[in-house]
């Protein structure tokens, strides 16, 4: 079951959705769902749906909402046209790593409201996954548990990377990684492992063998049922184990 809400932030007002289990049943544990590259939409509200259905309230934000509005946009040809991956583009860059950090306060306060009391995890997608780390980065005390998929520049040389937060995390991590990435080749993964295991986080890095970036989302190109009904599983444990 999911319902569309309005959350106000230092910047203005993000259309939300809240999913919870069809079952109608309550819980305490929230999640909060960090979008890819191509904005809200039903793949992403369906995959929360699976989550909310494992027994979590489920908050999946727009993260463009600075940008006014915008797409809809198709995963399979966004980035072929030209238009659409100008706008893209756009988007993603006028939110830089801070500026969701600081959403992301909204958003743990927002399932609070919504009853997710407890303890929280994050999950992010292509550009969500490391907003998803720096969530768990900023918010140690909620956030419990966080998870990136073929997310991009987890360990960059940016000065916003997440894997510069590693020592600030207190959420068990999990990091599932597209065989071939462009967008975090081995050197990133190798780095982020380190910056991990200094700061003594609890992690685990998986290669996704065969999968291409976007392997997870149903309506994505590279869509791969097999891989992703795997991610799904490691999700799942990793939140039943850290939440």
């Amino acid at each position: 079951m999911k319902h569309g809400i309005e959350i106000r932030t230092a910047d203005g007002i993000a259309k939300a959705t809240v999913i919870r289990a069809d079952s109608g049943t309550r819980t305490d544990k929230g999640v909060i769902l960090y979008m890819d590259a191509f904005g809200p939409r039903e793949a992403l509200y369906d995959m929360g749906q699976r989550i909310a259905d494992a027994g979590y309230a489920v908050l999946v934000p727009d993260l463009y909402y600075r940008s006014g509005s915008y797409g809809p946009f198709n995963p399979k040809t966004a980035f072929s046209e030209e238009e659409s991956k100008t706008k893209i583009r756009s988007m993603m860059q006028a939110i830089p790593q801070e500026l969701t950090a600081r959403d992301s306060e909204t958003f743990i306060d927002t399932l609070t409201r919504e009853g997710a009391t407890g303890a929280i995890g994050a999950v992010g997608y292509c550009m969500g996954g490391a907003r998803a780390l720096t969530a768990a980065a900023r918010y140690p005390d909620r956030i419990k548990a966080a998870a990136s998929f073929h997310g991009g520049n987890l360990a960059s040389d940016a000065e916003d990377s997440p894997h510069r937060l590693a020592d600030k995390i207190k959420a068990r991590v999990y990091v599932g990684v597209a065989g071939v990435d462009n967008s975090f080749p081995p050197e990133q993964s190798a780095r982020l492992a380190e910056a991990l295991r200094i700061g003594g986080v609890d992690h685990a890095i998986e290669n996704y063998v065969g999968m291409a970036h976007g392997w997870t989302v149903p309506d994505h190109s590279v869509y791969d049922q097999a891989g992703s009904e795997r991610h799904f599983k490691r999700l799942l444990t990793l939140f039943e184990e850290a939440l």
